[in-house]
């Protein structure tokens, strides 16, 4: 009975191939867009993250002042020196790595090319904070970092403008000028991309003392950056580090820290659950068009009873029970709505397959969204569909055969 039920009600559909295909139109946009908006909402979250995990790994950022931000405080709060990085490294527990960080912006000239770009003074912990590999050449050795040598490590957007398109350079090995001084390109940084700070790839790194004594003639630092052991436990660790450098600044009881302790950890979970939010109600906005689409097949489901009446009255005085009659119409509305379903979750790939790729985007495909956009659509078929269906099987078999 139910094969015989089902082959009726995908013969009712194809026989009204474009009224059908209007009917489930609804259907269609409204999981293709849900899908749609989903993916790209997931695929925002995890650039997102890709992007805060690009800082560096379980990374704690420590700047003078007490608001957040790459000015820090202002030029009346003390600055940090190499010594409060040092007194970490030694004292706090959990530590994987400490690294002070200077910089200036300048304006670095090679190959008779100049590009303006960020300077960053620091040793070799900083990349292992900033999560940096090396695409070729090596870090800086200890006389290097204790000498304050005249080596770089340069970024590849500083490897781009100033070296490519020259014969036979790749950067490594070449000079480089810095202000009034040259120094050789040692190694060169595997490229990031942009980031939350811009341009993650424009930059040239330099040992710390060589910052301090050829370009700012200051032993202050701008950032500590403190990496953290896998498994440590963050809360606790910056409560050491706030207790160790307030000690460190000489601040009383009743002042206020003059500094910030910054987790990238944190950033991350905040973005994170901001763009699932969004996420979350793009989707609830798209699922409407669902609910438009439902009404949708309950109208022409509604007509489709009305232009069949005779049938109905026919197969109900021949002895057609009312749950078969029933079943039939419930059928054909589950039909057309798991139909729209498989339709839209097909354009719902394709378009958020370009989309993902125009907005620069990770595409990740989501199996739950998609086999609960189908079941929804189906279900929605059911909720929609049951009212004609009902009320196809109630009828009159005297008067459905009297209808004209």
């Amino acid at each position: 009975m139910l094969f015989n039920t089902l082959f009726l009600a995908l013969r009712s559909i194809r026989r009204n191939l474009l009224r059908s295909f209007l009917t489930i139109l609804g259907i269609v946009i409204g999981v293709s867009a849900v899908i749609t908006m989903v993916t790209l909402g997931n695929g925002a979250t995890q650039a997102v993250q890709m992007q805060i995990a690009g800082l560096g790994t379980n990374l704690l950022l420590i700047r003078p002042g007490q608001r957040h931000g790459r000015g820090g405080g202002g030029g009346s709060v003390p600055q940090f020196t190499e010594a409060d990085a040092n007194a970490i490294q030694a004292q706090i527990g959990g530590v994987a790595a400490v690294a002070p960080e200077g910089r200036a912006s300048l304006t670095v000239v090679a190959n008779g090319r100049n590009w303006a770009t960020n300077i960053y003074g620091s040793n070799n912990d900083w990349f292992e904070t900033g999560n940096w590999k090396l695409a070729s050449g090596r870090l800086f050795d200890a006389d290097e970092q204790h000498a304050g040598a005249a080596v770089c490590i340069i970024g590849e957007t500083v490897r781009r403008e100033l070296y490519s398109g020259t014969v036979g350079q790749t950067g490594l090995g070449e000079p480089l000028r810095v202000k009034q001084f040259s120094c050789n390109v040692i190694g060169i940084l595997v490229a990031k991309g942009q980031g939350g700070m811009g341009d993650q790839d424009d930059s040239v790194v330099v040992p710390l003392y060589t910052l301090q004594r050829r370009v700012t003639g200051s032993r202050k630092v701008n950032t500590l950056l403190v990496s953290m052991e896998d498994g440590s436990d963050s809360t606790r660790l910056k409560t050491s580090l706030r207790q160790l450098l307030r000690e460190r600044r000489k601040l009383a009881d009743s002042d206020d820290d003059n500094f910030n302790i910054f987790d990238t950890q944190q950033l991350a979970e905040t973005l994170s659950g901001t763009t699932q939010v969004l996420t979350t109600l793009l989707g609830a906005v798209a699922a409407v068009s669902l609910l438009v689409g439902g009404i949708g097949i309950m109208n022409i489901m509604l007509v489709s009873v009305t232009e069949r009446t005779r049938e109905i009255g026919l197969r109900l005085a021949i002895g057609a029970l009312e749950r078969e009659v029933l079943l039939q119409f419930l059928i054909e509305a589950v039909a057309l709505a798991a139909l729209g379903g498989i339709i839209g979750i097909g354009i719902a790939m394709g378009a958020s397959i370009v989309l993902t790729g125009l907005m620069d985007l990770p595409y990740r495909f989501d199996p739950t969204i998609n086999l609960l956009s189908f079941v929804f659509s189906a279900g929605i078929g059911v909720v929609f569909g049951y009212f004609p269906a009902r009320r196809a099987a109630q009828m009159d078999p005297i008067e459905a055969l009297r209808h004209e």
